[in-house]
């Protein structure tokens, strides 16, 4: 069911298709996993891109205010989706009597891991545009260029890790729990900064 190749294939597929057309919509037919991959890394590609709304230089505080707003939501889409994927995942291997609940706890998630490798697909993608821009200063490809290496092995890293996570999963020996974020500022009944000082 996971495979860190075709998350990466994934990742680096939809960056592409969202750059050309972002209406393009964020699903896989006949794949419900990977089209929920599909979903989780939707949310971090407008949150990547809402978050450079607000380091636009001359935005006024109106703007930054809708912005944050709109980052509050989309990070709380972003981590419903990697809950989503740790369900998903722990639902398939539940008849199978996995994971075991004697194996070693492992303390990230399928999920996480899959967040982080839709977060490296994102910059990867933005500093290989950087290294190829045309109006760049002297030496900004270069360094570009060096960036893009750490980039491509950390992710390479990352990928065989969950790969290796996945298989002592299936072989008993590794384990994970479902890790609520419990996210506390979009929760009106949470956040004294909506509900009031008087807790009303």
């Amino acid at each position: 069911m996971l495979s860190a190749a075709e998350i990466t294939r994934l990742h680096d597929h939809f960056v592409i298709l969202w750059h050309v057309d972002c209406a393009v919509p964020a699903d896989v037919e006949g794949a419900p996993f990977l089209a929920s991959v599909a979903r989780q890394h939707r949310a971090n590609f407008e949150l990547w891109h809402i978050e450079d709304e607000a380091r636009r230089p001359g935005a006024r505080d109106a703007e930054l205010a809708d912005v944050k707003r709109r980052i509050d939501v989309t990070n709380q889409r972003r981590n419903d989706a990697v809950e989503e994927l740790d369900r998903a995942l722990l639902d398939d291997l539940a008849p199978r009597g996995l994971p075991n609940p004697e194996a070693e706890l492992h303390s990230e998630t399928p999920g996480l891991m899959i967040d982080r490798l839709s977060i490296l697909a994102l910059k990867i993608y933005h500093t290989h545009e950087e290294a190829c821009r045309e109006n760049a200063p002297q030496g900004h490809g270069e360094r570009n260029c060096a960036r893009l290496a750490i980039l491509e092995e950390q992710r390479a890293d990352l990928a065989r890790c969950l790969d290796a996570l996945w298989s002592r999963i299936l072989t008993g020996t590794r384990r994970f729990k479902l890790y609520r974020q419990l996210k506390m500022y979009n929760d009106p009944s949470l956040n004294p900064a909506i509900y009031g000082k008087d807790g009303a």
